[in-house]
């Protein structure tokens, strides 16, 4: 049996459908479905069980799991302006570190979602301490339970892989609020409004300019059934490689719901000039703890053996806008 933690969310429920799509259907998938909306991101999927998270939380500390084959723990509150240190740290830190010592006991191998955020505000993206000062208790929590996997990489009985996941988008991310990708935020915004919105110029970057390594959640999906089965441990970035403004996702939905509607593709400068790109003031909470660019350093993933190339925006962002508006999701 896989175990999948957030396996209703983002990218478990996207890692779900990977799963079965490779053959796999004894899924445990774990996750709180207390406010229910996100049921409908199983729907169509084929699982063998659901567990709330701590339902399984408590039967794992009492032992009564004897088939779990491999762990890919997604589950976590990604909310990078939440405040809440003491919940956060037990929610992403403890939980995480619970999950890597019965692992290790049981000899089960482990994939965990780690993230970007542990670079704080860069410049260099590279898996590296020397490179990471998170911005925010989000981050300090990846940042944290990822230091505790370094100093065991030396006695580990069986592997641990932690992905950085960069700037996700892709289905399955509505339930997701705020915290859901600007790509979606930006489909939402011009299905209602007729036009969509970006933070303007802040930290020396022009409006819509602030730079991020975004990865569609199918890539990120590839990158973890490539480690499930491996003999091969290590913290991997998880991005394209590439740092696209923030106006690439902009344009890219825009023109892609454009031509869904007949009309032609147009450049930057007259999407603003028509008003379709909008930019608003940069908020002064996010000030100061705000990544304003990223861009993975892939080394250590090619390294490992990863060569499958990643979709860049137009790519990404194109297709995952014709999926949703063709579904009517958003």
């Amino acid at each position: 049996m896989i175990v999948v933690t957030g396996g209703a969310g983002f990218i478990g429920s996207n890692l779900v459908r990977g799963l079965n799509r490779a053959g796999q259907s004894n899924i445990l998938v774990v996750d709180d479905l207390t406010e229910g909306d996100k049921f409908v991101n199983l729907v169509g999927s084929q699982i063998a069980d659901y567990l709330h998270k701590d339902d399984f939380r408590k039967r794992l500390a009492q032992g009564q799991f004897t088939n779990i084959d491999a762990v890919l723990h997604q589950g976590a509150c990604s909310d990078t302006t939440e405040r809440d240190g003491r919940y956060m740290l037990d929610n992403n830190y403890r939980v995480s570190l619970e999950l890597f010592h019965y692992c290790q006991k049981q000899k089960v191998p482990f994939l965990y979602a780690s993230s970007a955020a542990v670079y704080g505000a860069g410049p260099v993206c590279a898996e590296d301490p020397a490179n990471e000062s998170p911005l925010n208790v989000y981050g300090y929590s990846k940042y944290l339970f990822d230091q505790v996997v370094r100093r065991h990489f030396e006695t580990l009985r069986a592997p641990v892989v932690g992905l950085r996941y960069f700037n996700v988008y892709g289905p399955n991310e509505q339930h997701k609020g705020r915290m859901a990708s600007v790509a979606w935020h930006n489909m939402k915004q011009f299905r209602a409004d007729g036009f969509v919105r970006l933070f303007g110029g802040w930290d020396g970057y022009a409006n819509g300019g602030q730079q991020r390594d975004f990865v569609s959640v199918d890539d990120v999906v590839d990158v973890n059934l490539f480690f499930l089965g491996r003999a091969q441990s290590g913290i991997f970035n998880c991005g394209t490689g590439r740092a696209q403004p923030f106006n690439d996702i902009a344009s890219t939905v825009v023109n892609t719901m454009r031509a869904r509607a007949g009309e032609a593709e147009l450049p930057l400068a007259r999407l603003v000039e028509q008003g379709l790109i909008r930019y608003v003031p940069f908020p002064d909470d996010l000030k100061g703890r705000y990544q304003s660019h990223t861009q993975a350093d892939l080394a250590q993933l090619r390294k490992a053996g990863y060569g499958a190339p990643f979709r860049d925006v137009q790519t990404g962002v194109a297709e995952y806008a014709d999926r949703v508006a063709g579904a009517g999701r958003v």
